[in-house]
């Protein structure tokens, strides 16, 4: 599936940007999945709601987040990602007390930030939707099961 290029206006100009952001939890410990994981997906969404941000894939691994969106001008990448992992570290380790036992933070500091250009933003988007379909991601899935 293309993404459609959209091109957004405010009062400085026009802007079409995507980010393709990947973050990974200390120690890459595989600590993301059952309910961590479906409440990591709410919190993402609810943050680029806030900030007005358009989520165009999002994944959610066992040890790793990949995320595509679309943001504004004024947002840099590093303020994006820092956005997220930010706010989802802070409300997980509340939520989910094994979070702060296991582990003295909960996102590792280091991340991919890549921005995608029009004509890669569909590549980008179809990579993150079939990670979950990898062979190495079930057999990972099964050994959770």
């Amino acid at each position: 599936m293309a993404v459609p290029r959209r091109v957004r206006r405010y009062s400085g100009g026009v802007y079409d940007l995507g980010l393709h952001v990947v973050w990974c939890p200390k120690y890459r410990r595989q600590v993301l999945g059952g309910r961590v994981a479906v409440r990591l997906r709410e919190l993402i969404e609810a943050k680029a709601a806030e900030k007005g941000w358009e989520i165009i894939a999002l994944e959610v691994m066992p040890d790793h987040v990949h995320l595509f969106l679309k943001h504004g001008p004024k947002a840099s990448a590093s303020y994006v990602a820092n956005q997220f992992k930010g706010f989802t570290s802070r409300v997980l380790r509340e939520e989910f007390p094994h979070l702060k036992s296991r582990m003295p933070t909960l996102w590792s500091s280091s991340l991919l930030v890549a921005s995608v250009g029009a004509l890669s933003a569909g590549t980008v988007e179809k990579y993150i939707d079939t990670q979950s379909e990898r062979p190495w991601a079930k057999e990972q899935e099964e050994g959770q099961g």
